[in-house]
C-alpha cells in the first residue's frame, strides 16, 4: 500500500491563515509542495493501471484511500468542512497529447449518491459511469470542498485550471449570467508543481484549455463533506 513518505510533524510550517483567507475570499488557495517527489511517484504508481483519460469512483481503491484519509490532507480539509471531513467523490484526470480536451466554464453542482430518492431542493439527475449524480442545493454546495492533488507541474501550456476569483460566493449562477460575469472580470491561471495541492469551492467558477504540449497534466480531484444527506439520499462513497 502506497504511504505518505512525511511525518506530520512536517506540515507545520504550512500557513493556515493565508490559506484560510484566500480560500474564503477567492474560492480557492494553492498550498505549495504538500506532497514530496517520491510521495507524488508512488502515487502514480498506484494510479497507473488506468488507461483512460479520466476515472471516477476511486475511494474504493485503497491508495486513494489512504492519502484522502491522510492526516496532512485532512488538516487541510478540515478548518473549511468540519472535523466529520469525509471525501465522497473522486476524479482522475490525465490530459495529455493523445487525450486531450478543453472543459468549457461552469460550476460543481452534482454529487454522488447510493440510488436515487427524489426529495426536493435536488435535481437534475444523471447518471456516470453508473452511478447516480444529482444537483444538490446550493446551502449544501456551499459546505463542500474539493482538493486537487497535482502529479504533474501544470501551467498554461498543458491546460492548467483557471478560475474566476470570489464567484463561489454567488450561488448558482445561469449560462446568461456565467457569460456575463466572464466579460466583466479577468480570470486567474491556476498555475502549480507536482506535490502542489489546490483546495477550492464547488461553486467556483472554473474552466480549462487544450494542452499545447507534450506533457501530461495528472489531477486527482477529491471533494470532501461534512454532513450527512437529507431524505433518504446517501454520499455513494463515506
Amino acid at each position: 500500500m502506497w504511504i505518505i513518505g512525511r511525518a506530520p510533524g512536517d506540515w507545520c510550517h504550512l500557513c493556515f491563515k493565508s490559506v484560510n483567507s484566500d480560500l474564503e475570499q477567492h474560492g480557492f488557495a494553492i498550498v505549495r509542495d504538500v506532497f514530496s517527489r517520491p510521495d507524488i511517484d508512488g502515487f502514480a504508481k498506484a494510479l497507473g493501471f488506468i488507461t483512460e483519460a479520466g476515472e471516477r469512483g476511486l475511494l474504493d481503491m485503497p491508495a486513494v484511500v489512504e492519502v484522502a484519509r491522510s492526516e496532512p490532507v485532512l488538516n487541510l480539509v478540515r478548518p473549511h468542512v468540519g472535523e466529520h471531513a469525509n471525501p465522497v467523490r473522486t476524479i482522475y484526470f490525465d490530459k495529455s497529447p493523445d487525450a486531450n480536451w478543453l472543459v468549457a466554464w461552469h460550476q460543481d453542482l452534482t454529487i454522488a449518491v447510493q440510488s436515487r430518492a427524489d426529495v426536493p431542493g435536488f435535481g437534475p439527475w444523471s447518471t456516470k459511469n453508473g452511478v447516480p449524480h444529482v444537483q444538490a442545493p446550493v446551502a449544501l454546495l456551499e459546505q463542500m470542498l474539493a482538493l486537487r492533488i497535482h502529479l504533474d507541474d501544470c501551467d498554461e501550456i498543458n491546460g492548467t485550471l483557471r478560475v474566476l476569483p470570489g464567484t463561489h460566493r454567488l450561488g448558482r449562477l445561469s449560462s446568461e449570467q456565467i457569460q456575463e460575469l466572464r466579460s466583466q472580470a479577468n480570470d486567474t491561471l491556476c498555475c502549480a508543481r507536482a506535490g502542489d495541492v489546490m483546495l477550492m469551492r464547488p461553486l467556483l467558477l472554473h474552466a480549462s484549455g487544450k494542452s499545447k504540449g507534450n506533457s501530461h497534466r495528472r489531477v486527482l480531484h477529491i471533494e470532501y463533506a461534512g454532513f450527512d444527506l437529507l431524505g433518504g439520499l446517501q454520499w455513494r462513497f463515506i
